[in-house]
């Protein structure tokens, strides 16, 4: 539902227990990291019981309900499964009788478990009871065993099903990192006042906030722009744009639009990590960051910004920026971004120093636009002008973009802003 989503909050349930349902129909409604989702019926049933209520925080991958299919989708599963008993029967005809150990998934998964019988072999019956029961290998080393030399007997197993299967949900424990920075538990005096508890969404950026920091070697480039081109051409056609296409023209589809053109110029900045792996992004997709009334921040997503003309980005911003006023924005609006800008100067900032939106490699900031006198260049030499002009920050993720393509692509973009043809027909 969402990227580095960890937890989601149950809205309401639309399903009682003991209702029947049909396939695709809305179950709940479940927020996940600033946007609502509606949650479709894997398959036509009945819920039997739901595991959480409404206003209930649950992480990922927990179990929320318990939904009994109805008999068509049984007969389907079971046919599917026939099938493939006849095929694994074949062959096993064909494979060797002897049992065999078995062998766990890797070294620091059967590490990480907690094991109650240190024996890995199992006797086919088991095998069977695990397989109709849907017992896993690591499920099976935790079941208490009572047989010769701690062999898991079928008794042991029907018991622990009895029980309630008490270790199915249970997660491995990961091994401590001794190189992982640890927090260090100093005392401060934090003061007293008036306290106001963190809403969801709040703790939601500060945990991505702190991650990207700790993630991110961080590296900030600027440059200045002169935007005079640009501010005069916009001023001067604002409204014949509008009366024309039906869309306010504001400065955000201008800088979306220069922003794509040079991260197509140059592609390694629309990347992200994956271990010791870059992934270069094929779709450039542009987020604004954008602050709620609510002082909250979100990133709505133009995507594929570099195929579009400037009347359908300034379209995609004027609806992104009303669906996120109105908090109305669906999850596909803020997914998929693969680079950020966030326009500082609408708060009157003349810089600023932004955090990049993991997993992307770089953030632009833009400052505010500022008049103020300049020395130009002229038929009749250096002159001295009032001239429309901007700061622009690059923070870069110095793990894989390093100085030359971080300043060379702010640079480029500031290049495009102040090359802004003043011709240009709207």
């Amino acid at each position: 539902m969402g990227e580095s989503i960890t937890e989601g909050t149950i809205i309401n349930w639309l399903i009682s227990e003991g209702d029947s349902f049909d396939e695709g129909d809305i179950i709940l409604e479940v927020a996940t990291d600033k946007v609502d989702n509606e949650v479709p019926a894997p398959a036509s049933g009945t819920l039997v019981k739901t595991l959480f209520e409404a206003k209930d925080v649950v992480p990922v991958g927990e179990v929320i309900a318990v939904l009994e299919v109805s008999e068509e989708v049984k007969s389907s599963n079971k046919a599917k499964a026939s099938s493939s008993a006849v095929e694994t029967s074949q062959k096993k005809e064909k494979a060797s009788k002897r049992p065999k150990p078995v062998q766990q998934a890797s070294t620091s998964a059967s590490n990480a478990f907690s094991v109650s019988n240190s024996n890995t072999f199992f006797s086919p019956l088991i095998l069977e009871i695990a397989k109709e029961e849907h017992i896993s290998f690591e499920e099976l080393a935790r079941i208490p065993a009572t047989g010769h030399e701690g062999r898991l007997r079928k008794s042991d197993v029907f018991q622990y099903i009895e029980e309630g299967r008490p270790y199915k949900f249970a997660q491995p424990v990961a091994e401590k990192d001794p190189t992982a920075y640890r927090i260090p538990q100093l005392q401060f005096d934090k003061g007293k006042g008036k306290v106001i508890e963190m809403d969801r969404m709040r703790q939601m950026i500060a945990d991505h906030m702190v991650y990207s920091k700790h993630t991110s070697p961080h590296v900030t480039a600027y440059v200045e722009a002169d935007l005079t081109n640009m501010v005069n051409w916009r001023n001067a056609n604002k409204v014949a744009f509008q009366e024309k296409h039906g869309e306010r023209l504001t400065f955000t589809p201008l800088f979306v639009e220069a922003v794509a053109k040079a991260v197509k110029d140059f592609p390694n900045i629309n990347a992200s990590v994956d271990g010791n792996n870059i992934i270069v992004k094929e779709d450039i997709n542009i987020g604004m960051a954008t602050a709620l009334p609510s002082g909250n921040l979100i990133v709505p997503v133009v995507k594929n910004a570099d195929t579009k003309d400037l009347k359908t980005i300034a379209s995609n911003v004027n609806e992104l920026a009303g669906k996120a006023r109105e908090n109305k924005l669906a999850g596909d609006d803020i997914k998929g971004s693969t680079f950020t800008i966030s326009n500082v100067g609408t708060f009157g900032s003349v810089m600023g120093t932004p955090i990049i939106n993991q997993p992307e490699v770089a953030i632009l900031a833009l400052g505010i636009i500022k008049k103020r006198p300049e020395v130009i260049e002229t038929e009749n030499g250096d002159e001295i002008a009032i001239r429309s002009m901007m700061y622009l920050s690059l923070s870069f993720d110095h793990r894989v973009v390093d100085g030359f393509l971080g300043g060379s692509f702010v640079r480029r973009v500031a290049d495009y802003f102040e090359q802004f043809d003043i011709n240009r027909d709207i």
